[in-house]
């Protein structure tokens, strides 16, 4: 059975030690989402919105996001990160946007917590950016597609294939 990784042998949180780790190329790709009622997606996907661009303001939060994700989950390795991407695919039949972050870098330690960080503050954006027509709008879900690099290799989930 895995043993939680973040966790010394007392029980206490412990930043794992990746300092015998092979540097390999690492990278993960996350999703998420955001539904919102019929006015609000026309307004995004317009570009209508008082507050500006949505999604060019959405896809620099996600970037920075990944960049200081080891400032907001604490036991994050701080990580030089080579590759951010952010995408958008607008779902009209749903009035959603599906969100996808992909992280990438040369290192000891896998970059899924920087997508996924990513992803979520992309959709935490948007709804920020669209509250004021709709505070009812729905995040997520938000989840790991895949990775790859490591000890474990590549790894893709069963959500991958919905992407």
């Amino acid at each position: 059975m895995s043993q939680l990784t973040h966790l010394n042998q007392r029980g206490e949180a412990s930043m794992v030690d990746v300092t015998e780790k092979d540097i390999t190329d690492r990278s993960a790709l996350a999703e998420s989402s955001i539904s919102m009622s019929a006015e609000a997606f026309a307004l995004l996907s317009q570009g209508a919105h008082k507050k500006g661009d949505v999604l060019s303001v959405a896809r620099i939060a996600g970037i920075q996001a990944a960049k200081k994700t080891s400032d907001l989950i604490p036991l994050c390795h701080p990580l030089a990160l080579t590759k951010v991407a952010v995408d958008f695919e607008l779902q009209p039949e749903k009035h959603s946007v599906h969100i996808t972050a992909f992280c990438r870098l040369a290192g000891r330690t896998g970059v899924e917590m920087e997508a996924l960080t990513a992803a979520s503050v992309v959709a935490l954006t948007i709804y920020d950016m669209c509250k004021a027509v709709d505070p009812a709008m729905e995040i997520g879900p938000t989840r790991l597609l895949q990775k790859t690099g490591g000890k474990r290799g590549h790894w893709r989930g069963d959500a991958a294939d919905k992407a």
